[in-house]
């Protein structure tokens, strides 16, 4: 089984408050997601991002960058993501 990939979508650009505009990771919370080991503490902490980036908004990219992430990487996609365009 594969695991969990990360939800960087590889822009890293941390000028919003120090969310990253592309995924709206943090730095310590991209370390965090580094150190988990078990996928269903992975996929816990994505679901938490999705949140996150709901209340932060301006977003809307990322859900499906990374669903296309995913299925590069014949990863199921969560529930949450759309369907890829």
């Amino acid at each position: 089984m594969t695991k969990t990939p990360s939800p960087c979508i590889d822009v890293c650009k941390f000028k919003r408050n120090g969310h990253c505009i592309g995924c709206s990771m943090t730095k310590a919370q991209k370390s965090m997601f580094k150190s988990l080991k078990k996928d269903a503490h992975r996929v816990a902490f994505i679901e938490m991002l999705a949140a996150q980036q709901d209340k932060l908004g301006r977003y809307d990219h990322w859900r499906l960058a990374y669903r296309r992430k995913l299925a590069k990487k014949n990863v199921q996609p969560m529930d949450f993501l759309p369907d890829a365009a």
